[in-house]
């Protein structure tokens, strides 16, 4: 039963975090191409900000429960491995978008949306490799 809660809690908190991984980039782009609209500006900046912090949480709370996984049950094999470094490239990516956010909070520019469009597609295919991993534990 333990097993099943800690997995369960692991799976709500990945989602919720995936759901900011996907969103906070999505928010520079509108940010790109807000321009100088104060009110909207201020707006998306607000969003990003709290969207940021409500990511950070998440993980951390997943990172727990996947924690309690690995060390508890003992989950393990090279595609945990494999897996761990998938995510550890995703943590780098929303760290990039905080860091654009708080750049841009502070008056700096950000790429064109077009880059930032492309920027957004790159969690995508790490996520599937990752739910790959989880699913096929190939190794």
């Amino acid at each position: 039963m333990a097993y099943l809660l800690s997995k369960t809690f692991h799976l709500v908190f990945v989602i919720a975090w995936m759901a900011a991984v996907f969103y906070l980039p999505r928010i520079l782009v509108n940010l790109a191409e807000a321009g100088d609209v104060p009110a909207v500006r201020e707006r998306l900046l607000l969003m990003g900000r709290r969207l940021y912090r409500f990511g950070h949480v998440m993980f951390g709370l997943a990172f727990l429960f996947g924690l309690a996984l690995w060390l508890h049950f003992g989950v393990a094999g090279g595609w945990l491995h494999a897996k761990l470094g998938l995510v550890a490239l995703l943590f780098v990516y929303y760290i990039v978008c905080g860091r654009q956010l708080k750049r841009v909070d502070r008056g700096g520019a950000l790429p064109s949306a077009t880059t930032l469009r492309w920027f957004n597609e790159l969690p995508l295919p790490l996520l599937v490799g990752i739910l790959w991993l989880v699913l096929a534990k190939p190794f």
